[in-house]
C-alpha cells in the first residue's frame, strides 16, 4: 500500500512524502543524463499545458477539449491528501480502500471495526460521513504570475517571501471572494516560475459508501508492497453531499466494462504530492545529508514508541495501527530517497544536467544574467544547515504529529494575527483562508489521548535532543520541566472538543489569552521562539533560494518553452502511458493478474490469507478477470485513488502504487522500469457483485 501524499499520516513529517525506494537510483541516473526535457511516457502535466501533439505522436490518440474538460471535471482531490474520480451523477467517487482507512476507524467501535472487517452500506442513510475529510473539483486555472511577480520585485529575503505570500493570498481571495462553496489555492510552478490560482468547488460533506477488509485492500501486506505481480482490493467509495444530500454531479466518467488490454493507452487523472526534479544539486546534499538522516532517525524512534504502545493491548493496537502502518512506510521510502541520494551515478547525472543547462545559459546574451543563480543557492546551503533543526523542530515539524497542538496554533496564531491589519499578517491568516481555518477547527474527528501523549513526548525529546539542553529555545518549551511531564500536561487539554475550539476561535485574542487549557498556555508561551526560527529561515535560506529558483525557471522557460512539466505540488495532473510490462533480473513481468492467480497465492497464513468471504465467493467468480495491472504512467504518492481512462475517457481503473523502481520518481522517471499498479475495473464490478452483494452499487456504476 502506497502513502498517500499531503495527508498527516505521517507524524514526523506532516507534509508530501514523495515516493522513493532503496535502489532505484541506478537505473534513475540513466534517465536524468537526457536532456532535461520530458521523455517517453515521462511527466505529470497541468491541465492547461497538457501536451497533445505529443501525446497523438506517441499513442495516435487526440486529446481534444471535450475529452480534457470531461476528465478535469471528474476528478477529485481530497485533502487527506489522496486523489478519487467521480462515478455517477449522485456524486458517488471512486479511490483507495487506503485512502479511507482512517475514516473507516474513526467510524469502528461499540464492537465494530471496519478496519479489518470493512464498511458496508445497504442504502443511502447507512452511508457515514468521514469527519475531517473533504473533497475539491477543479473548475479553472487563473494565471497569476505578473501580479505575484511585480509585488515581489526588488525585495529580498524575508521581505521577498512576505511579499510574495501576501500577493498570493490577495489572489485567492480576488478569484473566491467569500463564496464557502469555492476554494481558491494559490500554487507556484517550476519553483517560482509560474503563479496561478487553482478555483475548485469544494464539498465539506463526504460520507463513506463501501470499503473492503484490510485482508482484501492490502492482501500480501509489507512483502507485496510496491511490488508486483499484485492482487490487492485496494478500493473504496465515497459519495459527496451538498445540503445534506447527495451532490448533483452530471459530469463523471463513464464506467468501462471490457478489461485492460496490454498495449492499450492509459491516462492517469490525479493530484501527485510532490517531487523534487527541479532541485540543484547543492540542494540535493543538503536533503541527503542533513534532512533525510534527521528525519529518518525520528520516523524510526517514533516506530518504536507505536510498536511499543499497542503491543500488549488489543484496543490500543487497533487505535495506533493507522499511526504506525504510515509512519512506516514513510519510513521505508525514506530510506530509499537516502538510497538514491547516496548513489554516485544518479548525483554525476545530476551534475551532467545542472552543468549543460548552466552553460547553455550563460552563452545566451538574454539569458546572462541567470548565469549566477545555481551559486546564490549554494550559497545558501551553510545557513539551511546551521537553521534546518529549529525551523524543523519549532515551526514546520512542532508538535510531532500532534493534532491537540495543531488547533491550539490556529487558534493561537489566528487570535494574534486577525489583530493586526491584513497587510502584516502571517500569509496563511490572510482574510480568504480564514474560512478554511474554521472549518478544520470545526471538525471533530476523535483525538486519542495516549497517542497524544506519544507525539508530545517524542517531539519534545526530539527537540532537546536537536538543539541541545542548553538552548533558550529548549528552556521555554520546558523550563525547568522534563518532555515526559511536559508531554503528560499537554495531552489534557480540552482542545479534542470542537465546542471548545470554536469558542476560542469566536472568542478571538481576549478569548484565548483568558484560557486555561494547558496547550493553549503552552503555545502562547512557546509561539515567540517558532516565529524567530520561521524568520531567520525565511530570511537566509526561503527568501534567497526562491528568487534563484525564479531566475532558473525562467532561464528553463526561455530554453525549452512548453517542452517541460512542473514539479508536483498535489494539484491536478495528467500523465499519459500504455499498459505494459517490464523485465526484472532477465525475467519478464507480466502486465496484469487474475482472480484466479489470486487464489493461487492464497497461503491462509497473513499476510497472504484471505478473507472469509473472498473464499466463499470463489466458485462464482471469473478466474480470468484482470485483477490488477501495471502501466507506464508517471506518478507519485498523491495519487492514490486517481483514475486511470482509456483513450476514450472511460475508466479502466484505480491507480492505487507503483512497482518498485517507480519509487525514485520524487528525482526522474526511467520508462523502462518505471510502473503504475491499479485494480481493474473490471475486478471492481465482478467483485462488488459476487463477493461483496453490492447490487445497488454495481448498478449506479454500470447503469444495468
Amino acid at each position: 500500500m502506497g502513502a498517500p501524499v499531503g495527508s498527516n499520516h505521517d507524524p514526523v513529517q506532516r507534509s508530501n512524502t514523495p515516493f522513493t525506494i532503496l535502489g532505484a537510483a541506478s537505473g534513475l541516473a540513466l534517465a536524468l543524463a537526457a536532456p532535461p526535457s520530458a521523455r517517453a511516457d515521462e511527466g505529470m502535466w497541468t491541465f492547461d499545458a497538457i501536451p497533445v501533439e505529443r501525446i497523438k505522436a506517441a499513442y495516435g490518440v487526440t486529446l481534444d477539449r471535450a475529452w480534457l474538460d470531461a476528465a478535469q471535471a471528474s476528478a477529485v482531490r481530497l485533502t487527506n491528501g489522496c486523489s478519487a474520480g467521480l462515478v455517477s451523477g449522485e456524486g458517488l467517487a471512486l479511490t483507495n480502500g487506503h485512502c479511507v482507512a482512517d475514516c473507516a476507524q474513526v467510524l469502528s467501535g461499540d464492537g465494530r471495526d471496519y478496519v479489518q472487517d470493512g464498511f458496508l452500506t445497504d442504502a443511502r442513510e447507512d452511508e457515514r460521513k468521514c469527519a475531517g475529510m473533504q473533497a475539491e473539483v477543479l473548475l479553472t486555472i487563473i494565471d497569476v504570475t505578473d501580479q505575484v511577480r511585480a509585488a515581489a520585485e526588488g525585495k529580498a529575503g524575508r521581505d521577498f517571501v512576505r511579499a510574495r505570500d501576501g500577493a498570493l493570498a490577495v489572489a485567492e481571495l480576488a478569484a473566491c471572494g467569500q463564496d464557502q462553496t469555492l476554494r481558491c489555492q494559490a500554487i507556484g510552478f517550476f519553483r517560482g516560475g509560474q503563479y496561478k490560482v487553482y478555483k475548485y468547488r469544494r464539498y465539506n460533506d463526504v460520507r463513506l459508501v463501501f470499503a473492503p477488509e484490510t485482508a482484501s485492500a492490502s492482501f500480501g501486506g509489507d512483502p507485496d508492497n510496491f511490488n508486483f505481480p499484485r492482487y490487492a482490493f485496494d478500493v473504496a467509495f465515497v459519495r459527496l453531499y451538498a445540503d445534506d444530500a447527495p451532490a448533483a454531479t452530471p459530469n463523471f466518467l463513464p464506467w468501462r466494462g471490457k478489461p485492460p488490454a496490454e498495449g492499450e493507452p492509459t491516462f492517469v487523472v490525479g493530484n501527485p504530492g510532490s517531487t523534487e526534479r527541479q532541485l540543484t544539486v547543492a540542494q540535493l546534499e543538503t536533503q541527503r545529508d542533513l534532512v533525510l538522516p534527521m528525519l529518518q532517525l525520528q520516523r524510526a524512534e517514533l516506530r518504536g514508541r507505536l510498536i511499543q504502545f499497542g503491543r500488549d493491548d488489543a484496543e490500543r493496537a487497533r487505535a495506533a495501527s493507522q499511526a504506525l502502518a504510515w509512519v512506516q512506510n514513510s519510513y521505508k521510502l525514506g530510506l530509499g530517497k537516502q538510497a538514491a541520494l547516496n548513489d554516485k551515478a544518479f548525483l554525476d547525472a545530476k551534475r551532467g544536467d545542472e552543468a549543460a543547462l548552466r552553460a547553455k545559459v550563460a552563452e545566451d546574451p538574454a539569458l546572462v544574467g541567470f548565469a549566477g543563480a545555481w551559486d546564490d543557492i549554494a550559497k545558501t546551503q551553510h545557513a539551511a544547515a546551521e537553521l534546518f533543526p529549529a525551523m524543523r523542530m519549532l515551526e514546520a515539524g512542532a508538535g510531532g504529529g500532534s493534532e491537540l497542538y495543531y488547533y491550539a496554533r490556529l487558534l493561537v496564531r489566528a487570535a494574534l494575527e486577525r489583530a493586526k491589519p491584513e497587510a502584516e499578517r502571517l500569509p496563511e491568516f490572510a482574510d480568504a483562508r480564514l474560512p478554511l481555518i474554521a472549518r478544520k477547527l470545526a471538525d471533530a474527528p476523535p483525538i486519542d489521548p495516549a497517542l497524544e501523549r506519544i507525539y508530545l513526548e517524542h517531539w519534545l525529546l526530539k527537540t532537546r535532543e536537536a538543539l541541545t539542553v542548553d538552548a533558550p529555545q529548549v528552556r521555554a518549551l520546558l523550563g525547568r520541566d522534563s518532555p515526559e511531564r511536559v508531554a503528560e500536561a499537554l495531552s489534557g487539554s480540552a482542545l479534542a472538543d470542537p465546542e471548545v475550539r470554536m469558542a476560542l476561535w469566536k472568542g478571538g485574542l481576549a478569548a484565548v489569552e483568558a484560557s486555561d487549557d494547558p496547550m493553549v498556555r503552552f503555545v502562547l508561551r512557546t509561539d515567540p521562539v517558532a516565529r524567530a526560527a520561521r524568520a531567520a529561515y525565511e530570511a537566509e535560506v526561503s527568501g534567497p533560494v526562491d528568487i534563484a529558483a525564479e531566475k532558473i525557471a525562467r532561464a528553463r522557460f526561455a530554453m525549452l518553452g512548453d517542452n517541460a512539466y512542473p514539479d508536483a505540488t498535489f494539484s491536478l495532473r495528467l500523465s499519459y502511458g500504455k499498459i505494459a510490462g517490464w523485465e526484472a533480473r532477465g525475467a519478464a513481468v507480466p502486465a496484469a493478474t487474475t482472480f484466479a492467480g489470486f487464489y493461487d497465492r492464497v497461503t491462509g497464513v497473513e499476510p497472504f490469507a484471505a478473507a472469509p468471504r473472498w473464499l466463499e465467493a470463489r466458485s462464482r467468480l471469473k478466474p480470468d478477470t484482470i485483477f490488477d495491472f501495471v502501466s507506464t504512467n508517471d506518478i507519485i504518492g498523491g495519487n492514490s485513488g486517481s483514475p486511470v481512462l482509456d483513450a476514450s475517457g472511460r475508466l479502466i481503473g484505480v491507480a492505487f502504487d507503483g512497482n518498485l523502481p517507480s519509487l525514485g520518481g520524487a528525482y526522474g522517471y526511467e520508462g523502462a522500469r518505471n510502473r503504475t499498479i491499479s485494480v481493474s475495473a473490471a475486478a471492481i464490478v465482478e467483485a462488488l457483485g459476487k463477493v461483496y452483494e453490492r447490487e445497488a452499487l454495481v448498478e449506479e456504476l454500470t447503469g444495468r
